[in-house]
């Protein structure tokens, strides 16, 4: 390694060409001119920052796999829980609702959020077919209003039931 005292050799100069990549693509009109030792070293510059911001990039994809990883931990703990609670109990589920009476549920408050969407909706041009979207949703999907369509739908499916 050169210190204070001694000068680079042309030879560090050669290894900085070969190792640097952007120094091995020379410009075909120079030929087989060797490269000046400032465009060597600049291009090592070049070279050099591109590495970290590679580095830099890297390590913040590192960090959010990290996250990433933690959280499916999280959920992987959830999902245990949730197992060793049906095995601990496994007769608890026999009083669960039937798929038909979720459908109906389903179906009760679709068809009244598409209700107030087909009445709400302008189909002129894909323009105000987009804002209207945006306000029917502001507007008709609040949570105070979606709770008031799913007691409705309940309340007329229990009439229905009994």
């Amino acid at each position: 390694m050169p210190t204070a005292t001694t000068a680079w050799t042309p030879r560090g100069y050669d290894d900085l060409q070969t190792i640097v990549p952007t120094c091995q693509q020379q410009d075909f009109s120079i030929g087989s001119q060797k490269l000046s030792k400032a465009i060597v070293l600049q291009k090592t510059i070049d070279y050099i920052q591109f590495l970290h911001k590679e580095k830099k990039k890297q390590e913040e994809e590192v960090s959010t796999l990290r996250k990433d990883v933690m959280a499916l931990k999280i959920m992987k703990v959830n999902y245990e829980q949730i197992v060793k609670a049906h095995q601990d109990n496994p007769h608890e589920g026999e009083d669960q609702v039937s798929d038909q009476v979720k459908f109906n549920v389903f179906q009760g408050i679709m068809d009244a959020l598409f209700q107030s969407f087909n009445a709400s909706i302008s189909m002129a041009s894909f323009q105000e077919l987009s804002a209207c979207v945006f306000s029917w949703i502001e507007e008709h999907c609040k949570p105070q209003t979606l709770r008031e369509i799913v007691i409705g739908v309940l309340h007329q499916l229990k009439n229905q039931l009994y």
